[in-house]
């Protein structure tokens, strides 16, 4: 290789990330000539007369830079590239392959073996400095996106702990608003109030609820927050305390008299005592919609709310049908608004299944929704079913029609109140 003077010596931020070159060879001589070189470049230079040595020395001393001959006693150039790619090293390391062979097919095999490079001896400074280089501008890109992508894991795993731990909160959450629900289904004398509550995340913005103050009163609702997850979530806990089963004092349906009983209020004024609350109460963006009915169930009077919730299905037990309601605005988008009340009576054996959108505006195989119609047909072919057995069987026959792989893009959730008279 041609002699470099004092004037062609760089520095080693001349080539980039490439401090440190092993040379391998068995020529002593070639050797000398190389390393002298690569010192006046100002490379910290290592040195093996044998792939097997070379291999020793990189398992404790890995070099940015490999110039290895091909031919050699023993272990070959080109089983030493072999076998230094398969260390295990974090870093990457070029590797140039010093060879008389010219040959098309021998060039592949070096690449095949983890070659990144070639020079043809005998060796000339110039290009020599000009592979190396080359070499240095690829490591440096190649280190460059290992540093990224070892960025990229680094965050990822911090989202996969946070990711964790919002899963946990959002399982505990998951249970606050199951309790909110703690019994599905009660028997009143004769008749029964049943629940379904299937949320389409962890937690959801749906509610039902029901509450009996005395003997023959009743009151049941079902409710659906504008949105989904953590916020819906947290305004249906606020409304649980206000309808609450528990706490009669909190509950805004209910008015203590006479310091002996509680009595359920007009369903259209516990409308409007929800909508002033959620109106007065600056920065909440979420409404809800609602249908609430109270009975009586000496006589099946039913006195029922509806604040844009879906319409009630009555289902009769001479086997008509009919849906309720006068529709309604939802409760907390306007304030100072009236709430109209619609009456009926239902006969013994009669049912009527309160529901969220979740049922109607579900997507169907055929890309067309449920809607009311589609709940009709669906609550008929569940037949004279009782309480949760009904529920259940409505609910499945719904993620049976849903379209293949959609799954639930709502929360569902249904009250079925069955009326026996006494």
């Amino acid at each position: 290789m041609a002699e470099v003077s004092q004037a062609d010596t760089r520095s080693e931020q001349d080539f980039g990330v490439i401090q440190k070159v092993l040379v391998v060879d068995d020529s002593r001589l070639q050797r000398r000539i190389l390393v002298a070189s690569l010192k006046k470049w100002g490379f910290e230079v290592l040195e093996a007369d044998s792939g097997d040595a070379a291999i020793e020395l990189c398992a404790t001393d890995p070099p940015d830079l490999v110039l290895s001959d091909w031919v050699m006693p023993g272990m070959s150039g080109l089983d030493f590239c072999k076998a230094f790619r398969a260390l295990d090293s974090k870093q990457y390391s070029y590797f140039i392959l010093l060879t008389s062979k010219s040959e098309k097919q021998e060039v592949a095999r070096g690449l095949d073996a983890g070659a990144d490079d070639f020079l043809i001896k005998p060796l000339e400074a110039d290009e020599l400095r000009a592979r190396i280089s080359a070499g240095a501008r690829i490591l440096g890109m190649q280190r460059e996106l290992s540093r990224k992508n070892q960025m990229i894991e680094n965050a990822l795993e911090e989202l996969r702990v946070a990711h964790d731990a919002i899963d946990k909160d959002l399982i505990q959450a998951r249970k606050i608003q199951e309790s909110l629900v703690p019994e599905l289904t009660r028997q009143f004398g004769n008749s029964q109030v049943s629940m379904l509550l299937k949320p389409c995340g962890h937690i959801g913005g749906d509610l039902v609820g029901m509450f009996s103050p005395g003997v023959n009163r009743l009151g049941f609702y079902s409710i659906d927050v504008s949105g989904h997850g953590i916020t819906s979530a947290m305004m249906t806990a606020r409304l649980g305390s206000y309808l609450s089963s528990s706490h009669f004092e909190q509950n805004v349906a209910m008015e203590r008299r006479f310091d002996k009983f509680y009595a359920l209020l007009p369903p259209e004024q516990v409308a409007e005592t929800l909508n002033s609350r959620l109106m007065a109460d600056t920065g909440i963006e979420e409404y809800f919609t609602m249908v609430y009915a109270i009975v009586d169930l000496r006589n099946g009077h039913v006195k029922m709310v509806q604040a844009g919730h879906p319409h009630p299905l009555l289902l009769c037990q001479d086997g008509r049908t009919e849906f309720l309601g006068e529709g309604g605005l939802p409760i907390g988008l306007l304030p100072d608004i009236s709430f109209q009340r619609t009456e009926f009576y239902m006969q013994s054996g009669d049912r009527l299944l309160l529901y969220s959108d979740g049922f109607t505006e579900c997507g169907l195989e055929d890309g067309s929704l449920l809607e009311e119609e589609g709940l009709r047909q669906m609550a008929l072919d569940c037949g004279p079913g009782r309480g949760t057995e009904f529920l259940d069987d409505m609910f499945w026959r719904l993620t049976q029609a849903m379209a293949p792989g959609s799954g639930m893009d709502d929360d569902v959730s249904a009250v079925f109140f069955e009326y026996n008279s006494p």
